[in-house]
């Protein structure tokens, strides 16, 4: 068994899209109104429109039960964190070392955390 897809809910799907995008790298499969999808290896990430903004006024380092992460695996955490300083991307926790894999984590613009790791065959 698999993740096949991961959904996240978002208050402007432009915004979010030009985010994940041109931002982040990630592939556009399709976009509509309403429902986007990003094409990565083995799973999808979905855009959906939310029916009302995020009414957690909480910290983004916060992780209250019910919420999702997105983590995404990429061969370059040091470039990638380079391009996400130069978009002027808020990054919550620089990249570092955690149980044998060096991540990151970074805010989208609706507030959602993402966290971003070196694939291990391609790190320094």
């Amino acid at each position: 068994m698999r993740i096949d897809y991961a959904i996240v809910f978002v208050s402007d799907m432009k915004r979010s899209v030009a985010f994940y995008r041109d931002v982040i790298g990630l592939p556009l499969k399709f976009e509509t109104p309403g429902w986007t999808e990003f094409a990565t290896e083995g799973s999808t990430l979905a855009l959906h429109a939310a029916d009302e903004a995020n009414p957690d006024n909480a910290p983004a380092e916060h992780s209250p039960a019910g919420r999702c992460r997105t983590g995404f695996s990429i061969p370059d955490l040091d470039a990638f964190h380079s391009r996400m300083i130069e978009k002027k991307v808020q990054c919550i926790r620089q990249p570092e070392e955690t149980f044998g894999v060096r991540i990151a984590q970074y805010v989208d613009p609706d507030g959602l955390v993402i966290a971003v790791s070196e694939d291990k065959q391609s790190s320094h």
